[in-house]
């Protein structure tokens, strides 16, 4: 039998969230639909209101902005100065890696070291993997963006209110399909695998019509696995192995809790522990159930493929048309998480698997990654042709401030 703490949680925040959640998370929807604003009224949107992203030529890098030692040096005194176990660090372009390094352990009871082949789990940087095959999906004209979720896979009804029937694949993938943020990830943390809460979908409270507010997933976008499987009669971890780990030559990665286990060059996960001290921690196992949401595990040099991947360097496996898909702002994101806080931060939205922000005139594609003992955080600046992975085998909050580090560093420069 399921736990039902799921469902008397649900219901008992549903009141106060939907208070919360309605005026704060209104945000800028599909053009074709109007938009909630902060008062709770309807305003009409046009497309225009929506920045696009485009592909200009990236401009010449200069010689002050290939010398990231200040960068490299100031995350690694950082990192000594909290005794974070493990960080590997790449900034990279489209045509190679402008600087890699790798500092401590990948596990504090072996004191092995981290390398730059060491596997560390990506979590919710998993997700732009998700938004490629989504989006691999629609560029090869299986589906459509606008095809309501529910005529790909009509097993589930998902959602208390009727209107959470027109909810699309393009709404799933840029967490705009109006149910409760975060439903039933309680459930996750609780040790329930994907395939015992879908049962359940039904449940999650309808918080808006689809396209009118943002509200973040795990549970509810790894949809796309299931549609993976109705449309291309295999699994997700196998579609992702052989559409993009191996067409991008990322030899080191994969989707499952056994492969992590058996990975003899693993980076175990950390937890704090109070006075400076940190600790081996436990991996908690349904996470990797909702493998598009979570549950990838990668080396530095995997993440530097994806990377130069995302800028543009491998058109073959991921086209102009594919990558447009995913880096065009979807919806606005509000205020609250930790990248809005960042100085430089003007809009934020999500796209189709990444965030998308202007930063100070610059427009960044972006996601980080949080689970039990990991942190990562990956940035693209198309227009710089410039990337930069950060992976942690730690909760360490240290994560939320690498990519406004490296922001301020290259702003102090281009204004040089």
């Amino acid at each position: 039998m399921l736990p039902d703490i799921s469902l008397r949680s649900l219901r008992r925040n549903t009141v106060f969230l939907l208070l919360l959640f309605s005026p704060v998370l209104a945000a800028k929807p599909f053009p074709e639909q109007a938009a909630m604003d902060l008062s709770g009224g309807l305003a009409s949107t046009p497309a225009s209101a929506i920045p696009q992203i485009h592909f200009p030529a990236p401009a010449p890098v200069s010689a002050s902005m290939r010398d990231f030692t200040p960068y490299t040096n100031w995350l690694r005194d950082e990192m000594q100065e909290a005794s974070v176990p493990g960080v590997a660090i790449a900034i990279v372009n489209s045509a190679g890696i402008l600087d890699l390094q790798t500092w401590g352990v990948r596990d504090l009871d072996s004191q092995a070291p981290v390398e730059p082949d060491t596997i560390f789990r990506i979590a919710s940087v998993s997700k732009t993997f998700a938004g490629t095959v989504a989006s691999q999906l629609v560029d090869q004209q299986l589906h459509s963006w606008d095809m309501p979720i529910v005529n790909i896979l009509p097993q589930y009804s998902i959602g208390t209110d009727v209107s959470s029937q027109q909810m699309t694949l393009k709404h799933i993938m840029s967490h705009s399909s109006g149910l409760m943020p975060h439903a039933f990830s309680n459930m996750l943390d609780a040790g329930v695998a994907y395939e015992g809460i879908k049962a359940k979908f039904h449940e999650i409270p309808t918080v808006c019509p689809p396209g009118r507010c943002y509200g973040y997933q795990n549970v509810v976008f790894s949809l796309i696995a299931d549609v993976v499987e109705v449309s291309m009669g295999t699994s997700y971890e196998d579609y992702v192995r052989d559409r993009i780990f191996g067409p991008l030559e990322m030899q080191r990665a994969s989707m499952t809790l056994d492969d992590f286990r058996a990975d003899s060059n693993a980076s175990a996960p950390h937890q704090y522990r109070g006075n400076g001290q940190w600790g081996v921690s436990t991996i908690n196992p349904a996470y990797f159930t909702v493998g598009p949401a979570s549950g990838i595990n990668a080396s530095v040099l995997d993440m530097i493929r994806w990377a130069q991947a995302n800028l543009g360097a491998m058109p073959d496996v991921l086209p102009h048309s594919v990558l447009a898909m995913q880096h065009t702002p979807v919806v606005e994101t509000p205020r609250g998480s930790y990248f809005n806080r960042w100085p430089g931060m003007d809009r934020a939205w999500y796209g189709v698997g990444w965030r998308v922000f202007d930063y100070s005139g610059l427009r960044i594609i972006h996601h980080g990654g949080g689970v039990r003992g990991f942190r990562s955080e990956l940035l693209l600046i198309p227009e710089l042709d410039l990337g930069l992975v950060v992976m942690f085998n730690a909760d360490t909050r240290l994560a939320n401030d690498v990519v406004p580090e490296f922001m301020s560093l290259l702003l102090s420069r281009t204004e040089d």
